[in-house]
């Protein structure tokens, strides 16, 4: 970056060169450094663009060496002075500045500081919750400086990209409904309607499709959104999302578009250059294969269905979830023969009951394929051998295996996959390995509620043929929905949508709302569908999530200016915080003693 010159910089700190030597510039940043050598003092100044060295010589300007004897780590200057080369014998091959200094002629001390509490540079040693709480002072170092600005090209080059396809950018509101889409709201009390509320966005799925019933035809926004959920690496609760809607659209124009946008952003952004069209997977497939329906592929090592022979195995366990509907699918692991022990699978084994499992089957693979230990002696020749060939196992390798209803295996495998790809180092971390998955069923069931639960969200359009299905078998129903997945992160969601008033009603009714609860959160958005309203369809991107994988930063916090911790709190400003009485009267509330 070019300084624009004004009273305070002629020059930024990053961009002075060798061929610079004899200017005259002025230069503003804090002080990275100081580094006192008796005459010679030496300052490495720092801006958001890098770092220039400032050489103080009391032969040269006494007054500036005087004051740069008082400078102090994260001092605010302005320094005058002329560009020289270093010589060879000091040249800082590290900085793009590395071959030049500037002799100082005057400097002049803007804003003092106190010590900080941890070191402006990278790879710091500090906590999270120190960053966070400091997270002004976290931001300056180069890496955060670096992550910002990567993130702002990135999302320059994505509006670029859709405003050259004719999108129109649409801001939607921020104070809206509170329906029931999955995640819990962020609630906000009405003043001037005591005991009503405000909800923050979700996301804009009404608005959105409101503005093709509209005719704004192609829209898009990149749009903030919250979630009262648990924050987690890679979740956040305040998120940005890419926006898309189209009017007379097909998947396949959404697939074009979204891949055209993908590599904008990441070619804008890290100048990373992606491979298009990307490839496809239906959602059986994936689980099938992966046991997820974001899997990564970046490796192998798929799971295996082994139902048909365990229902005949003398492994009770396995006949015994066969017998009650339950499935049977294993997965090798590379070498884990000789590097597991038994209280390593046991230890694994407890972390695996997170997602339902209650044990882990096993044997090692011999040097002739021939199993041993763990459940070896429950299986037949033929079984055993069936087990290795369609795992894939090699000698020294473990084979593992989860027994009970296809939803507890999948999601326990689908883990112990992961954890192998990690532990193995099985994926290029330089890799980007996007998928589409689609076909995804327009409903789940909640066993806890004893209902069905919308796979996406209620909009989703179903196959024109499984329409029957939602009065016969809801289950069976598949939507017009698709996941765009990259390196095992699902990264957006879309689909195209309902767009016929009494459909929708019936998708709500499908899923147990009452007419008048139908009518109290979604009359305005039902009645609107019925004044002509195009097919329609999109997808919603999250940026924070595609650029944290471009950045390949540790968490996804590590790519937001102020984002809050794993508890939702805000350490820098103290929020949530409580509000005065007189607060709590104007808008109608009242805390519980309990409270």
């Amino acid at each position: 970056m070019t300084a624009q010159s004004t009273p305070y910089r002629t020059h930024t700190c990053g961009e002075l060169r060798a061929s610079d030597e004899g200017a005259g510039v002025t230069l503003s940043g804090w002080v990275a450094s100081v580094r006192d050598h008796g005459d010679l003092i030496f300052v490495d100044l720092r801006d958001r663009t890098g770092v220039t060295q400032i050489a103080f010589d009391p032969k040269r300007d006494e007054a500036a060496h005087s004051v740069a004897e008082s400078l102090r780590s994260e001092f605010v200057v302005r320094v005058e002075g002329d560009v020289g080369l270093r010589g060879t014998d000091r040249v800082n091959p590290k900085l793009p500045t590395g071959e030049v200094e500037v002799n100082a002629r005057s400097v002049e001390v803007l804003a003092s500081a106190e010590t900080p509490p941890f070191e402006i540079e990278d790879d710091i040693a500090a906590g999270e919750d120190v960053r966070l709480e400091y997270r002004y002072l976290d931001l300056r170092r180069p890496e955060m400086q670096r992550n910002l600005q990567v993130r702002s090209k990135a999302i320059h080059s994505l509006r670029g990209f859709l405003h050259g396809l004719d999108f129109v950018e649409v801001e939607t509101p921020f104070l809206g409904k509170s329906t029931p889409e999955g995640a819990r709201d962020y609630l906000v009390p009405s003043r001037k309607y005591p005991g009503k509320f405000y909800a923050l966005p979700q996301s804009p799925q009404m608005y959105k499709q409101l503005l093709m019933v509209a005719g704004t035809e192609k829209y898009f926004q990149i749009a903030r959104c919250m979630r009262d959920e648990d924050v987690r690496a890679d979740r956040l609760a305040e998120f940005t999302q890419l926006d898309l809607e189209m009017s007379f659209t097909t998947p396949e124009e959404i697939f074009r578009v979204t891949e055209g946008a993908m590599r904008a952003l990441f070619d804008g952004g890290a100048g990373i250059q992606i491979m298009t069209p990307f490839p496809r997977m239906t959602h059986a497939e994936a689980m099938e294969r992966y046991g997820t329906d974001k899997p990564d592929t970046r490796f192998g090592v798929e799971l295996f269905d082994f139902t048909d022979h365990a229902a005949e195995s003398e492994f009770k366990v396995f006949a015994g979830a066969v017998e009650s509907g339950g499935i049977v699918k294993g997965i090798r692991g590379p070498g884990w023969g000789s590097k597991k022990s038994r209280k390593d699978i046991d230890d694994l084994t407890k972390e695996l009951s997170a997602w339902g499992a209650r044990g882990l089957a096993w044997f090692k693979v011999g040097e002739g394929g021939e199993p041993s230990g763990g459940i070896a002696k429950f299986l037949s020749k033929e079984q055993a051998a069936a087990a290795v060939e369609r795992s894939g196992a090699l000698a020294g390798d473990n084979v593992m295996f989860v027994a009970d209803k296809a939803k507890v295996v999948n999601a326990s495998l689908a883990e112990l996959r992961n954890r192998i790809g990690a532990e193995e180092n099985l994926a290029d971390p330089e890799d980007l390995s996007f998928l589409w998955v689609t076909d995804f069923p327009l409903f789940s069931w909640n066993e806890n509620e004893s209902r069905w639960d919308s796979e996406h969200h209620p909009f989703t359009m179903m196959r024109e043929e499984d329409i029957p299905l939602l009065d016969s078998d809801p289950g069976k129903v598949r939507s017009l929905s698709y996941d765009l997945v990259l390196n095992g992160q699902e990264c957006g969601s879309g689909s195209i949508r309902i767009h016929d008033s009494e459909l929708q009603r019936k998708v709500f009714r499908t899923l147990k709302l009452t007419d008048e609860q139908i009518e109290s959160k979604f009359g305005f958005f039902t009645r609107a569908l019925r004044y002509g309203t195009p097919p329609h369809g999109g997808i919603a991107p999250g940026l924070d999530r595609l650029v944290w994988i471009m950045l390949r930063t540790k968490t996804m916090r590590d790519i937001v200016a102020f984002p809050k911790t794993q508890r939702g709190l805000d350490l820098m400003s103290g929020a949530p915080s409580e509000v005065d009485a007189a607060q709590m009267r104007e808008l109608g509330l009242e805390l519980t003693a309990e409270e």
